[in-house]
């Protein structure tokens, strides 16, 4: 046993199976602990189960780090986690060669439970999900530094997220915009400001797999946010592409890249649902669409109204998509698991009375990893799809 640590001990004598355990699971200490400190963890018994964050205010009354009682998680366990999470991307991915975007830390996914840490260029946006790594954020720059000595590092964490973990997060100066490169395409990127940014790498390989599938093709490009997909398929020879989206701002930041990449591709504001029934009025056929709207909830008591969305608005998309042509749909919900997602297109083809034939189905990157015992991580769906 270590005596240097505060003790939490389980109700039960079971060993957790996710490294979220929650406070109905655990008994009450009998002095306070500070959220986000390091605690052992044993069970019901008394038995050693590891160590990881103890936030009594928390839902998640405890983060597990390590499952080896002799590892107490510190700067130098901190250091070798980031360095492995770093290593995966730079050496076995080898990221650099094909984009200079990528996630450095997908939190649980490389044992680091409550940091994500995404890279634009020269800038390093570091988020905070939880006391213990806002605790730890020295270290964690630190740590990051010596990989990206040149970085420039910006750190926040969402204010829910700050009053459910009970941790005060004052945000870094927001960086500088830049630009950055993927498959020899480049793109404009405003770290920090939320779903401005312009950029989401978690996309990319599914960008770039689009792009190969949609050559020759009329591209439409639905909440296309930045055009990421619309500009990869027409650099990739797509005949033509149309992005729609509700927000000018993002519209200005997809002519902008368009531009930037001299390919040619139309920008429109529109509420999707109304945009598809004047188009489908219309008689216009698009033999290439993408589907990627923003997460539709965090809210598990909101999943039924999400669900219900996604089915209208891939209804709706059907309508403009021949016999033949490809969709490719997507969720980044990550309340919505893949099977529920797959149920929604089956019920969206029996409706409409067209077949669905799923050709892939698809997540984030390989440098966004999901822990096998940890699902939550893989909160993006993309399948890609034949439609006859």
């Amino acid at each position: 046993m270590n005596t240097s640590l505060p003790i939490i001990r389980l109700k039960s004598e079971r060993q957790p199976g996710h490294p979220w355990i929650w406070s109905a699971q655990v008994q009450k200490p009998e002095q306070r602990i500070a959220p986000g400190t390091v605690v052992e963890i044993q069970d019901a018994a008394g038995r050693a189960l590891g160590h990881g964050f103890w936030n009594g205010h928390a839902r998640i009354a405890l983060r597990v780090l390590s499952s080896d009682p002799g590892q107490i998680p510190d700067a130098g366990w901190l250091q070798q986690r980031i360095d492995r999470a770093v290593d995966l991307r730079r050496e076995a991915l080898q990221l650099d060669r094909h984009a200079n975007a990528w996630r450095v830390i997908h939190s649980e996914g490389d044992g680091l439970s409550g940091l994500v840490v995404d890279r634009y260029a020269g800038t390093l946006v570091i988020e905070y999900f939880a006391a213990g790594m806002w605790r730890w954020r020295e270290q964690v720059r630190a740590a990051l530094l010596r990989h990206f000595p040149e970085a420039d590092l910006y750190e926040f964490a969402e204010a829910h997220v700050q009053k459910q973990e009970s941790f005060d997060c004052r945000s870094s100066e927001m960086p500088t915009p830049t630009q950055v490169e993927e498959y020899g395409l480049h793109f404009h990127a405003a770290p920090g400001v939320g779903h401005k940014t312009g950029f989401f790498a978690d996309q990319r390989e599914n960008r770039h797999l689009f792009a190969e599938l949609a050559r020759g093709r009329n591209v439409l490009d639905l909440c296309c946010n930045a055009g990421g997909f619309a500009i990869h398929a027409m650099a990739g020879g797509a005949s033509s592409a149309v992005g729609v989206d509700m927000d000018p701002a993002i519209l200005e930041i997809a002519r902008a890249n368009a531009a930037l990449n001299g390919v040619e591709a139309r920008f429109e504001q529109a509420d999707i649902f109304d945009w598809l029934r004047q188009a489908a009025a219309r008689g216009e056929q698009y033999d290439a669409v993408i589907l990627d709207p923003a997460k539709l909830t965090r809210d598990r008591q909101r999943v039924q109204g999400a669900l219900k969305k996604y089915f209208a608005m891939n209804r709706a998309a059907l309508e403009v998509i021949p016999p033949g042509g490809l969709l490719l749909t997507c969720s980044c919900t990550g309340l919505v698991s893949e099977a529920e997602f797959h149920d929604i297109l089956r019920r969206v083809s029996a409706h409409a009375g067209r077949e669905i034939q799923i050709l892939q189905s698809r997540g984030a990157g390989a440098d966004h990893p999901v822990r096998a015992d940890v699902p939550e991580g893989r909160y993006l769906k993309a399948v890609f799809c034949k439609v006859y």
